[in-house]
């Protein structure tokens, strides 16, 4: 790649901490968006099959809407108010199921928290890159990826408290709440200190280094594609690995269970927060590739050994595997994308052509998993896991380039 001529970049204390706010506040918001929907629903008398209508709404918006909300966050002028904006549409949507839990209202609900959430990881990967330039990127990204980690898992420990002492209902109303501090975060990063060329992955005028703006251009770039289908690959395996996990353990001993699940959910949760700046860092010293390389063996691993161990205890060990794939790809997916969209103004419809080869592999994992376990085993469906997991470790090995780019002497 040739060398980024980069501008000198000095976001204020203010800004950064709010950055770091915002998201840390905004993974709260989001968490109450997970599992928690099911069980509230189904204390008010919904059946499983309008909980998979809803969930499916959900789903399929968040699909097709990855491309067309990073094209929207290319085309704003203030990526604030786009993430402002749909912070808010998600607390209304939050405020919609605790109050009108009717069918209609819960619909348009989902379909709107799935389209503001299309809106949201590019908007704060293009105020990340706007405010720290492509020099610093990488090592942003990981204190954005930190902060998340942190998020969510206090978060769930707070709802989970709340619906336990309170009702289920109670962690809508909490979701609602947390969405004002999150725009209070929103609204001290400054946008003077937002560069609103490099925000979208263009290449400012001045510097010279002239790359072709055209979106075929764009999606025409061998990287980008391969990446699309590592990701796509990385979900395929690993989506569906956990569930699949639980229903093993649930039906070895449904009294231990909720615990273990719970562990696994936390351990890679703090592996992340952990890890995720020394990602940052040795992703601008060592290259990209490595560490995808990293990751890919470590969903390998635990894949494997999730098909032949079965103690409890050391179930808990082998999801710490996922901390370390999770922090990697936490950290690279923005990153490489913002590498391969470099002067091309489209980082944000880059981004979401990454995030529908999530969505697509993400899916389908479940099926996969499923399938493979009713019709042979479960420790089959870890092996066949772990042969996708594989074929991805493969993929970058032998076609995925090094994005990362040289940074040129001032």
């Amino acid at each position: 790649m040739p060398p980024i001529q980069p501008k000198r970049h000095d976001p204020s204390p203010s800004s950064q901490r709010g950055l770091d706010w915002f998201i840390f506040f905004l993974a709260d918001v989001q968490t109450g968006f997970g599992p928690f929907i099911a069980v509230y629903l189904t204390t008010q008398k919904w059946t499983q099959v309008e909980i998979g209508w809803m969930l499916s709404i959900g789903s399929v918006v968040g699909l097709l809407g990855q491309m067309p909300g990073g094209a929207i966050v290319d085309a704003a002028r203030s990526e604030r108010l786009v993430a402002g904006i749909a912070v808010g549409v998600i607390g209304l949507s939050a405020l919609g199921y605790a109050l009108w839990p009717a069918f209609s209202i819960v619909m348009i609900a989902a379909a709107l928290h799935a389209a503001a959430s299309c809106v949201i990881g590019p908007s704060i990967a293009a105020i990340s890159l706007g405010l720290v330039g492509p020099s610093s990127i990488g090592e942003r990204l990981g204190r954005n990826a930190r902060y998340a980690s942190l998020g969510n898992g206090i978060a769930a420990a707070l709802m989970g408290l709340c619906g336990s002492l309170i009702s289920s209902r109670s962690v809508f109303i909490v979701t609602f709440i947390l969405a004002i501090p999150t725009l209070i975060a929103l609204s001290r990063i400054k946008g003077a200190e937002i560069d609103p060329e490099e925000a979208h992955g263009a290449t400012p005028p001045e510097t010279g280094d002239a790359v072709s703006r055209s979106l075929f251009h764009l999606l025409r770039q061998p990287a980008l594609l391969i990446f699309a289908m590592v990701v796509l690959l990385l979900q395929l395996a690993n989506a569906g690995m956990l569930p699949l996990m639980a229903t093993v353990v649930t039906a070895r001993s449904s009294q231990w269970a909720p615990a273990l699940i719970a562990a696994c959910i936390v351990v890679p949760q703090a592996i992340v927060a952990l890890a995720s700046p020394y990602v940052g860092r040795k992703a601008q010293e060592w290259g990209r590739k490595p560490l995808l390389l990293i990751a890919f063996s470590a969903l390998v691993v635990r894949a494997t050994l999730f098909a032949t161990v079965h103690d409890p205890y050391w179930l808990v060990v082998v999801q710490a595997f996922d901390g370390i794939t999770a922090a990697v790809f936490g950290v690279m997916v923005p990153l490489i994308v913002a590498d391969v969209a470099f002067g091309s103004g489209h980082f944000n419809f880059a981004q979401g052509v990454v995030g529908t080869a999530t969505g697509i592999g993400a899916s389908l994992s479940p099926l996969l998993a499923g399938y493979l376990s009713d019709r042979f085993s479960s420790s089959t469906a870890f092996i066949g896991l772990a042969v996708v997991a594989a074929v991805g470790l493969m993929v970058i090995g032998a076609m995925m380039p090094e994005t990362r780019r040289r940074l040129a002497a001032r």
